[in-house]
């Protein structure tokens, strides 16, 4: 069984896990996170999920179709919002529950810098069994790319 998120800090790692259920309240804003975007990190994420699909890395093809350039891939940019949720709680394993809803692209444009995933969220609810559903919301280029975004968190 791998690390817990709370054990790779301790090990140098990046997930502060510093949430405890009894500390949050409904309402409760998460800090936002920005997450940078880049081709090279569409090439990797194909290779790793075996989504080869042109229109995330061929411009001239996304162009073709209609696209205003390449676009980065659906499941990336849940998987971003993800990691905030996770990073959030402390430990990717105490993410029960996930869902969104796609509603705009994330455009990646061809340079060193790329595009920015802005992610912030709410506590929405405070459920039994310290659980905790989360409501997220993602952004680029200052348009809002996901809806019904939703994450249930299980804290210590």
């Amino acid at each position: 069984m791998g690390a817990t998120a709370r054990e790779c800090e301790a090990e140098g790692g990046n997930v502060a896990a510093t949430v405890k259920y009894s500390d949050v309240q409904p309402g409760a804003e998460i800090e936002p996170k920005s997450y940078q975007v880049t081709r090279l990190d569409l090439v990797k994420y194909a290779g790793a999920s075996g989504d080869f699909n042109v229109i995330h890395w061929n411009e001239r093809i996304a162009k073709s179709v209609g696209l205003p350039n390449v676009i980065a891939h659906g499941m990336f940019t849940m998987a971003e919002v993800g990691r905030f949720a996770s990073e959030w709680a402390g430990d990717p394993g105490a993410v029960v529950e996930f869902g969104v809803r796609f509603s705009s692209a994330v455009v990646v444009p061809d340079d060193d810098k790329g595009t920015t995933i802005e992610v912030s969220g709410t506590v929405e609810e405070k459920l039994d069994g310290n659980k905790v559903v989360l409501a997220l919301v993602a952004r680029s280029g200052g348009t809002k790319v996901l809806t019904r975004a939703r994450a249930v968190v299980v804290l210590p």
